[in-house]
């Protein structure tokens, strides 16, 4: 992989190691606390203007999707022309579509503010631009502590977000809540002139194991049989984060929990994502990615079933949301580790944004099934269930994955 590690850009003066870190984290926390918290509306709006959780388990499922597809498309133009148009776009999208979202009066305005807006501007200013920026910005003894560091600001986003999104919607209401958090979003164009990773260029071409344009790039991942386990196992990842945010709040006030308790259970899941997160990130230094995945997969299956079997209780709740945080992205720093091992840093952002629309593909089944088998059936018995299944299969998907590079990129590459 020494080859690949020497297509990192230099930055410029002020762009230290340190600058881009502490920017990428920046951007990583506003990018991730809205998303975070939008359960915490579902109440409130139902409330105000009569819909029931189908309509806005859809909406949140399309922002789900689009945020997958649309990483891809993001990823591509960052690679090929540099992060930081790609951010601004994204953060402007994302705050319009927080505000489309504040004026929402029918489904399909909700769909368009919280469904499109803010997938599509997701894909565009969320954490993975920041963890592919970091992996090309970064000398490689600094990767994968940063790694960590920016999966760990998400979710100190999330941590921060929850109880000061439920402390708006109750003293001023979820409109002013939504507008406060979509001005916050336009904080991410200044913090992303930290992250221009710049265009192209031939000689990074070459340094990331010789020429390969768009399509050979997908036709070499998605040839590569770990790839491929990779892909199909970061489906749970999606699906069960996503249910877990969106259906989570209004499951624990049907149990009789507050929404106050709620604000802090997602809270919890923020800030002990924190330590796992950082966790990994330096404990894939010294262990084998593969196997990290597999525990964190078989652990979330493990720490759900506790939690339905038995009464839930603000105690119950609150060690549920700790035990899914210290698992909840921390198989983003081994998994975009396993893209850049297997394929180098030329197409890094694409290829992860394509296992990323893995992700979201999940997202948008767990939130939208969610949201489906609450309305028919008045429980959430069934997804927890499927979500339990779903992390059993990918602990078991993981583990055949070889953990090297592709044969372009093993062979040692002359010197330009």
């Amino acid at each position: 992989m020494s080859n690949a590690a020497s297509d990192v850009r230099p930055a410029s003066t002020w762009r230290t190691p340190l600058v881009i870190i502490v920017c990428g984290c920046a951007v990583a926390l506003l990018g991730f606390g809205p998303r975070a918290s939008v359960g915490f509306f579902i109440q409130p709006m139902s409330r105000d203007l009569s819909w029931g959780r189908d309509v806005f388990g859809l909406a949140l499922a399309v922002q789900n999707l689009l945020w997958g597809l649309g990483q891809p498309i993001a990823g591509a133009i960052a690679d090929r022309f540099g992060t930081f148009r790609v951010m601004v776009v994204g953060a402007l999208m994302y705050a319009a579509g927080l505000a489309v979202m504040r004026y929402a009066t029918t489904p399909m305005s909700l769909e368009l503010g919280a469904g499109v807006l803010m997938g599509f501007g997701l894909s565009g200013c969320s954490f993975n631009l920041v963890l592919s920026a970091f992996s090309k910005l970064l000398p490689p003894e600094r990767r994968g502590i940063a790694l960590g560091a920016g999966t760990a600001a998400g979710s100190f986003g999330q941590f921060l977000f929850a109880p000061f999104g439920v402390a708006l919607i109750d003293n001023f209401g979820w409109q002013t809540a939504l507008m406060v958090f979509a001005a916050l979003m336009l904080l991410i164009v200044p913090l992303s002139l930290a992250l221009n990773t710049g265009p192209a260029t031939a000689s990074s071409d070459v340094a990331s194991g010789g020429e390969q344009s768009f399509r050979t790039a997908l036709a070499e991942a998605f040839g590569h049989r770990s790839y491929v386990l990779l892909v199909l196992g970061f489906f749970t990842c999606g699906f069960q984060l996503a249910f877990v945010t969106v259906h989570l709040p209004p499951f624990l006030v049907d149990r009789g929990i507050s929404v106050q308790i709620g604000g802090w259970v997602v809270a919890a899941i923020g800030l002990f994502n924190i330590v796992g997160s950082l966790s990994v990130g330096w404990l894939q230094n010294y262990l084998p990615k593969r196997y990290i995945l597999s525990v964190i997969y078989l652990a979330r299956a493990l720490a759900t079933v506790a939690f339905i079997s038995f009464p839930i209780t603000p105690f119950s709740a609150i060690a549920f949301g700790a035990a899914s945080g210290l698992l909840w992205l921390s198989t983003v720093p081994p998994t975009s580790a396993l893209v850049f091992l297997m394929f180098g840093t030329r197409w890094f952002t694409t290829l992860y944004g394509f296992a990323f629309v893995s992700h979201q593909v999940g997202g948008f089944l767990g939130v939208w099934l969610g949201g489906i088998v609450f309305e028919k059936f008045g429980s959430y018995t069934p997804i927890w269930w499927l979500s339990v299944l779903f992390g059993v299969l990918s602990a078991l998907i993981n583990l055949p994955i070889v953990e090297k590079p592709v044969a372009r990129l093993a062979r040692p590459v002359p010197a330009t």
